[in-house]
């Protein structure tokens, strides 16, 4: 595809306007970082001696760092925590990422959500995941947390330009939410982008949508090997939808939207050397799409900026974030 440099840079230097609500499951990650000494005595596993332990918002949390770092901070999260330790140290986080977490409704009832990483240095050099630690409740949220939920959309959204509604599917968004949400946001005239890992066609007339290959291969029931089942799959989300575009990323293969009439647009990688970790990197291109769109950017322009940020996250360690800055110097790097 031939991309209009000049337009690319004038439209990422407009992404820090908009102001973004993200809806969904919020999640701590709990990095655990020490030093192997020995094997225990008491059992045969490692001993670790404690060095440092990191807190980096994670699930829907990550969507809205990755938001904040690029709009200074004019961001804001509604979901659930429990009323727990940890629900504390997420709070924190948020307000230390400069994020509104006001809007949070606490439950008794449920956990909140947190990955615990462990990992020990085994030699001088080497860092390596021992064990995984997941805290959350199964199953959707109550009738009485739903409805709190519900009120704060309604009293939050008015005062924001896009929505997001990150679904990994750990309770929070209801049907209902997502409905109330999707109609209030078209009511208000606001940008609604859906990140979810499965029953994609179940959100209708949303803006767009930013599934990755896997998932829209689940969701529309077949394996995609070809263009041709690129824009099938495509069509069929849009259908199912009424987006205005679908973004499907497609890792190493890049990226493919679909517009409405039959307007198909592929996008390559733009960087596929340095590639440390992929983790939390659809959290950034949705995160950058979003921006873009609630900036008045198009729908591929939007994917593009995306691309570029997710060029440069994929080169750091877990759950990672970029910036405007980083967005146009990078632009002189790539080949585009």
């Amino acid at each position: 595809m031939n991309i209009d440099r000049e337009k690319l840079i004038s439209s990422i230097k407009k992404i820090s306007e908009p102001k973004v609500l993200v809806v969904g499951d919020l999640a701590l990650d709990e990095m655990i970082y020490g030093d192997a000494e020995r094997i225990s005595r008491e059992a045969p596993v490692l001993i670790l001696q404690h060095t440092r332990t990191k807190l980096i918002l994670g699930g829907a949390s990550n969507a809205a760092h990755n938001v904040a770092t690029l709009n200074d901070g004019k961001v804001g999260v509604i979901g659930v925590s429990g009323d727990d330790y940890y629900s504390e140290l997420l709070f924190d986080t948020f307000r230390e990422a400069n994020i509104d977490c006001s809007k949070i409704v606490k439950d008794q009832s449920r956990k909140t959500i947190v990955k615990t990483r462990i990992s020990g240095s085994i030699t001088t050099s080497i860092t390596q995941q021992i064990v995984r630690v997941d805290r959350q409740s199964k199953g959707p949220i109550s009738e009485a947390t739903e409805n709190r939920i519900i009120q704060n959309i309604k009293d939050a959204l008015p005062n924001y330009d896009v929505v997001i509604l990150s679904n990994y599917h750990i309770g929070t968004l209801t049907d209902r939410i997502i409905k109330f949400t999707t109609d209030y946001a078209n009511e208000l005239g606001k940008v609604v982008v859906v990140d979810a890992q499965r029953d994609l066609g179940s959100y209708k007339n949303v803006t767009s949508m930013t599934p990755n290959l896997p998932d829209t291969e689940k969701s529309v029931g077949f394996k995609i090997e070809s263009e041709d089942d690129m824009k099938k799959a495509g069509e069929i989300l849009l259908s199912q939808t009424n987006a205005k575009a679908v973004l499907i990323t497609c890792g190493a293969d890049g990226m493919f939207v679909t517009e409405p009439n039959q307007v198909y647009t592929k996008i390559p990688v733009f960087n596929k050397s340095e590639v440390f970790d992929v983790t939390g990197a659809g959290d950034t291109v949705t995160a950058v799409y979003s921006l873009a769109l609630g900036a008045g950017v198009d729908p591929v322009y939007s994917a593009l900026i995306g691309n570029v940020a997710a060029s440069l996250v994929i080169r750091q360690f877990g759950c990672a974030t970029t910036s405007i800055d980083e967005l146009l110097k990078a632009l002189k790097d790539l080949k585009i």
